[in-house]
């Protein structure tokens, strides 16, 4: 952590900054939210590119449309991603698997159903070009300055999960993944965290995709297709499910 922030912004150049730490950071944060449910909780989830785009415009037209500023505009996009999160996570009540993985997959296509036609709200096919963010008058959105909010954001959602898995909460939700009905048995509401673990892998999910508006400041649908999903759900497998 203290080479991260006190090493590397300093030394690092415009294509290392640009093109391999800004994005490795807010990936980190889309991952380590997916791993949540899908490495801890045991629950697939092909969504992860829908919720990012909840994140992501959510945020964006507050700020363009309500003058919201950018740190009120990321709280409100996170709470967004995590209640749509949960809501597409209650078929797991009764579905497991591959069955609940088609069930994320419909919600992946049902947002983008969404975004894409509405092109009074979100732009449609077009991109949404959103305001650079601004802290005292200078743009964030420098890689220099962006590197310093992605480090934060990501240490503090590295930081979270790995406290979450010492608690209460973390330890049911390992339960869940092993064994739902022996979870069930020794008084784990199993429906229940399931729901928490959407949740929560929905709002750091949400995070990265207002982090991707406000660094780029152009939102296109093109950024959040099934593809995403398919690459955030392998990038969480190589790197080691549940770790």
């Amino acid at each position: 952590l203290a080479f991260a922030f006190l090493v590397v912004p300093f030394f690092i150049n415009d294509y290392w900054a640009s093109a391999i730490l800004l994005p490795f950071l807010i990936y980190a944060i889309a991952a380590i939210g997916l791993n949540i449910l899908v490495g801890y909780c045991g629950q697939v989830s092909l969504g992860t590119g829908g919720f990012m785009a909840v994140g992501a415009y959510t945020a964006g037209l507050l700020t363009l449309n309500f003058g919201l500023p950018w740190g009120v505009s990321i709280a409100l996009a996170c709470l967004l991603a995590s209640a749509i999160g949960t809501f597409f996570g209650m078929p797991s009540l009764r579905l497991k698997g591959l069955y609940l993985a088609i069930a994320t997959l419909a919600a992946q296509e049902i947002i983008e159903w969404v975004v894409t036609p509405w092109t009074g709200v979100t732009g449609g096919t077009e991109a949404l070009v959103v305001p650079a963010p601004q802290l005292f008058g200078a743009r964030l959105n420098t890689d220099f300055r962006f590197y310093w909010l992605a480090v934060v954001l990501a240490s503090a959602t590295a930081l979270f999960t790995a406290n979450l898995f010492r608690s209460r909460v973390g330890r049911a939700f390992i339960a869940v993944r092993d064994q739902d009905i022996a979870a069930s048995v020794i008084g784990v509401n199993v429906f229940r965290y399931k729901l928490l673990a959407f949740a929560r892998s929905s709002f750091f999910v949400g995070l990265a995709g207002a982090m991707i508006a406000y660094y780029r400041n152009i939102i296109s649908w093109e950024r959040f297709t099934l593809e995403t999903s398919l690459f955030y759900l392998a990038m969480i497998i190589v790197g080691g499910l549940g770790t």
